[in-house]
């Protein structure tokens, strides 16, 4: 029980965001001033409301807006060409509006993945350009509208090729001990999202790049304390779990990973005046980072094949270890996903995005939680970290996850945000004569 203790002990700390960190790892940061529009925050949070209205789930949600950001991205930055492109060459008009170029990028993405919403998309375009004082008929404006409505298409066009829409058979359900099963309540024989492990990654070379070593024997201690873990605190019912343990698990599973996480990077880019270019690239770099975490997750789930603990804890008597006992009447606090178990998807991704937020803000970074499934409800915390092992405490607590597979997950999503670091974005000492640092 140490690692769980000590996991979740740190996270219950109640601050409103601020930060003390240092600011040299990104432009645009500043010291705290009144707020000031930022488009490119706006449109973020215009395609967190897109997704959600989409009920897009939590896997998909990543890769789409990574599209939608990458395109923001490189359409401001094609302006003030001060980084390294993730895809398009920074060939944009000179005068080009910046503010209406992000605003086309990101409408022009969402627009096309979410064609049934363009009523509120067209709504909210509308809004933001009329906010620019101007109109699409001015020459500033419209070669920002331009240039950004190519970008946009331009990263539509490249992932439309990256094998997510690939056409996969059956999955091959083998039956041992150890390997995946369907679970309830809808026993599905394939688990969802296959095709993110053959999905072309952005900045990792291959979907196994980051593969683990794998889940620990079933006679393992490792494997015996985790599965007792998981029993004594994630059932429906008997648990050991605080009313306060069981909201966690639900804050962080009743949300996607996608909406907590931009949520959180949005506050923190206002709280620290970012500019417009430095906003997208670190709103870039976060949701890239996690596309590359998924997919490296979900490659590893096709690869080692593992059984959840609702199938664990059922067929107990047939995994060869003395100190695991089987119980067919246990059941999960919340539903089990419908994919395998070992490594943990939210895990994963939740230590990419705080890899990254912790790289522009600093590891000591004060910020809140909030999740849309769990209204009014809200965890803060002080480090980026603390967050992260509270994402793992939570997989334990709704009784689908062992606790190795969420720190496997966790270091794996590290290492991809890592390698997007070092690989994308990266500061271009060739800028323009006409580019504004302060966007």
């Amino acid at each position: 029980m140490k690692r769980f203790v000590a996991g979740f002990a740190a996270a219950a700390v109640a601050v409103v965001v601020s930060s003390s960190v240092a600011s040299a790892s990104v432009a645009g940061l500043g010291k705290a001033e009144p707020a000031k529009p930022n488009v490119v925050v706006d449109w973020n949070q215009t395609m967190l409301a897109t997704l959600a209205a989409a009920a897009v789930p939590a896997p998909p949600a990543i890769r789409y807006a990574a599209i939608v950001q990458a395109s923001v991205f490189d359409a401001l930055n094609g302006i003030d060409r001060r980084y390294t492109p993730i895809r398009v060459a920074p060939e944009a008009p000179r005068g080009a509006s910046r503010q209406a170029a992000a605003v086309a990028a990101a409408y022009t993405a969402l627009v096309s993945l979410f064609p049934t919403q363009a009523p509120s998309l067209d709504a909210a375009r509308a809004a933001s350009m009329a906010s620019l004082g101007g109109d699409d008929e001015s020459q500033s404006v419209a070669r920002g509208v331009q240039w950004g409505t190519s970008v946009a298409n331009q990263i539509l066009t490249w992932r439309s090729t990256d094998g997510f829409s690939t056409t996969l058979g059956s999955y091959p359900i083998v039956n041992a001990p150890g390997h995946w099963q369907p679970t309830p309540p809808a026993f599905s024989t394939n688990p969802v999202f296959r095709t993110l492990a053959i999905t072309t990654p952005v900045a990792m070379t291959s979907p196994s790049e980051f593969r683990p070593a794998g889940p620990p024997a079933l006679t393992s201690a490792l494997y015996t304390n985790d599965f007792n873990e998981v029993k004594t605190w994630g059932g429906l019912t008997g648990s050991l779990r605080t009313a306060y343990q069981t909201e966690t698990a639900k804050v962080w599973q009743l949300d996607t990973a996608t909406a907590i996480w931009n949520r959180v990077a949005d506050s923190l880019a206002l709280e620290h005046h970012m500019g417009l270019l430095a906003s997208a690239r670190l709103l870039a770099m976060m949701n890239v980072s996690q596309l590359d975490a998924v997919i490296a997750v979900w490659e590893a789930k096709q690869f080692f094949d593992r059984w959840r603990p609702i199938t664990a804890i059922e067929q107990a008597a047939s995994d060869g270890n003395p100190d695991t006992s089987p119980d067919a009447s246990w059941v999960p606090l919340l539903a089990t996903p419908v994919h395998q178990e070992y490594p943990s998807g939210h895990s994963g991704v939740s230590g990419a995005a705080a890899t990254v937020l912790a790289s522009f803000f600093g590891e000591h970074t004060s910020f809140t939680v909030t999740s849309n499934g769990v209204p009014g409800a809200s965890r803060t915390f002080t480090t980026f970290s603390d967050a992260v092992a509270q994402v793992a405490d939570a997989r334990v607590f709704a009784g689908f996850h062992f606790r190795f597979s969420c720190d496997d997950a966790s270091q794996m999503g590290t290492k991809a945000a890592n390698l997007a670091l070092t690989k994308l974005m990266l500061p271009n000492h060739e800028q323009r004569e006409d580019s504004d640092a302060n966007d």
